[in-house]
């Protein structure tokens, strides 16, 4: 008799490889962009770096941790996670509960904890559609909890993050197969809002005249794309070199966070900068075809959301530093500094790599097997 060996179930080793990499050099940046301001307030050109690297193991030690939870697992969880999460945003807009800082309430503290509800509603919210997804659910079924979540986001106020909540939300209505009509009027009523929230909101319409007309008030309103044009164009081809950056010494508002791509391109150039946009793109391919052989609907609608929600993240960051897309304050992942939108994006990185060691081949793939 042919005893047949059973073919053990491996992990995308490429996305591992490449999210531990982004890791490793978002500390690096960290830690180099950062010491400036942390000297400056707190004495310790260290604190943000300790800080960041605590999270990081955290974030790994949850990442190895959901790489071997079935992510069936999380289908149980997804509409008590979703309502957890609800309640979490409306307590941040409580001033007895949520923290004001820079103008916007985005925080809780619970004892040592300081948190961030909006990173966590992208993961929360990506789980819930799929759940949705597989039960075949009408349009309005993902419409209403969209709508709600994009709401108390635009009370916070955060836009920039509403616009990675629409991109998750959108791409996965689209792939669960909804209505092509439903889905082009809910884009252009989505589209049609945003232009209402930016003409209505004195700040928003602000970042917008400052994006299209970027010489105008230097010192001002421009101020910081201006620092970050000048970063990009002193970097050059190669770089100034690690550690010499000039814009850093708090001429780049939030140089260790929103503004963490243009400290790496004045360092270590275009070519260096370039490098990490491909780690990302890189990123991106793997965690979609993950999504195109998952084995059924709620881990495609699901690693679909988590793909689009990194994706979407990198473009808005990134877009925003070269002047491609107006200034959204959205971080990048895995790079910029902040514990809970890395802990987050690790923890998700996890349930993508679990989705992708029950994966199956693709019909194209199948045909060239052939």
């Amino acid at each position: 008799m042919v005893h047949l060996k059973k073919q053990k179930k491996e992990i995308d080793i490429r996305l591992l490889i490449i999210t531990l990499l982004l890791v490793v050099i978002g500390l690096v940046a960290v830690a180099d962009a950062s010491a400036p301001q942390a000297l400056n307030t707190f004495g310790d050109k260290y604190y943000f770096i300790k800080q960041q690297a605590v999270w990081a193991v955290l974030g790994l030690i949850a990442l190895f941790i959901f790489t071997k939870i079935k992510y069936t697992f999380w289908e149980k969880l997804a509409v008590p996670l979703f309502i957890a999460n609800i309640i979490l945003l409306i307590l941040v807009l409580i001033p007895s509960f949520g923290i004001k800082s820079l103008g916007a309430r985005r925080w809780i503290i619970a004892g040592p904890i300081r948190f961030q509800p909006s990173e966590l509603i992208k993961f929360t919210l990506a789980l819930y559609f799929a759940k949705l997804a597989k039960g075949e659910k009408s349009i309005l079924a993902y419409l209403i909890p969209l709508v709600i979540v994009s709401g108390l986001m635009m009370l916070q106020p955060d836009l920039g993050t509403t616009m990675v909540i629409a991109a998750i939300g959108l791409s996965q209505i689209y792939i669960s197969g909804a209505n092509f009509v439903h889905f082009a009027l809910i884009v252009m009523g989505g589209i049609g809002a945003s232009i209402v929230l930016v003409m209505t909101s004195a700040y928003r319409r602000a970042r917008l005249m400052t994006f299209i007309t970027q010489s105008q008030d230097p010192l001002g309103k421009s101020y910081h794309i201006r620092q970050v044009l000048l970063a990009l164009g002193t970097g050059g081809i190669f770089g100034v070199g690690l550690g010499a950056s000039r814009q850093k010494y708090l001429f780049l508002p939030e140089a260790a966070s929103d503004s963490i791509f243009a400290v790496i391109a004045e360092e270590v150039g275009f070519i260096g900068a370039s490098l990490v946009i491909v780690l990302f793109a890189l990123y991106v391919f793997s965690a979609l075809k993950i999504a195109a052989r998952a084995p059924d609907t709620f881990s495609k609608v699901l690693a679909t959301g988590i793909t689009v929600w990194i994706g979407a993240q990198v473009f808005l960051n990134i877009g925003s530093m070269i002047a491609l897309v107006p200034l959204t304050g959205v971080p990048l992942p895995f790079l910029s500094y902040g514990g809970s939108a890395l802990v987050m994006a690790l923890s998700a990185t996890g349930i993508l790599l679990n989705i992708s060691k029950f994966g199956t081949k693709t019909t194209n793939e199948k045909r060239k097997s052939k």
